[in-house]
């Protein structure tokens, strides 16, 4: 067992330092038991796997690192979907895109899985805010269930602009945590407005008092050339190819406004106009 640190608290304490935004740093490498896993859109799978340590402290945002088989050398980044607290157990979202995930889709119930976790930093939700809006784009949807529950929670409201290419690769409703708004827009028109996801911003942004987004790159780099978010906060969670997980490697590393950064410690949760977008490198 690898422990870090030692941190005790009931969940409800865990609420309260997302609010506060103060910093949980305990990571555990653990054997996770796979409960259910299921296809929810072509090619992209949610797995539920009981991990007690890892549901005690997890917040919004933050990410585990999974050994996919013995034929993937390196841990494969997954953010945290969703929790179950009564059961201890944690979610994870992903779409098929390799050797490693192709590996977590063909686990089956009562399969182990080595986990290390929680990892990286969170979204931080100012007490002050009422209203929060929540960009995903494609599989982005994949830490933005955990925050929409977690605010609707501690009485927030939340709004999700949700995009996909195609109405088949949208996130099924029923799975969102209830009480959230959602509103869809497909590339090809097929549900909700046709265009881009960020094409909805001007309708939504000046309800919002924070901006919360997980999504592509070229989805970033759509919002921060929007003038209409200049004084808006927004944080994103920021996708790059991770070695390590603990900032040992500094494979991770980002360009921003205040220095280099690794994604992996000191994300991967950014405030949008932190980065430098000219000089970010899209995964590829």
């Amino acid at each position: 067992m690898l422990n870090l640190c030692q941190t005790t608290g009931r969940n409800n304490d865990k609420k309260e330092r997302l609010i506060e935004g103060s910093s949980v740093k305990a990571i555990s490498q653990v054997s996770s038991p796979v409960v259910s896993k299921q296809e929810v859109m072509p090619g992209v799978f949610l797995i539920w796997l009981e991990s007690p340590r890892i549901v005690l402290i997890a917040q919004p945002g933050q990410f585990v690192m999974l050994c996919c088989g013995e034929d993937n050398l390196l841990r494969r980044p997954f953010s945290i979907h969703q929790l179950d607290d009564q059961n201890n157990k944690l979610a994870l979202l992903f779409s098929v895109v390799g050797k490693g995930t192709h590996w977590l889709s063909q686990r089956q119930a009562g399969d182990r899985i080595d986990l290390l976790g929680p990892m990286g930093n969170g979204y931080f939700i100012d007490p002050n805010s009422s209203n929060l809006l929540l960009v995903a784009g494609g599989i982005g949807i994949a830490p933005l269930c955990f925050l929409a529950r977690t605010a609707l929670e501690r009485s927030f409201l939340a709004t999700l602009l949700l995009g996909a290419t195609t109405e088949s690769q949208l996130y099924p409703n029923h799975l969102l945590p209830s009480g959230t708004r959602c509103i869809t827009a497909t590339e090809d028109g097929t549900k909700g407005k046709k265009g881009m996801i960020t094409d909805l911003l001007p309708e939504y942004i000046d309800w919002a008092n924070q901006v919360f987004a997980c999504g592509p790159s070229s989805m970033y780099r759509a919002m921060a050339s929007q003038n209409l978010l200049r004084d808006k906060p927004t944080q994103i969670s920021l996708e790059v190819r991770m070695g390590c997980g603990f900032g040992v490697c500094y494979g991770c590393t980002v360009k921003t406004k205040s220095g280099l950064k690794q994604v992996c410690k000191d994300g991967p949760i950014f405030n949008l106009d932190d980065i430098l977008w000219e000089e970010f490198v899209d995964i590829k």
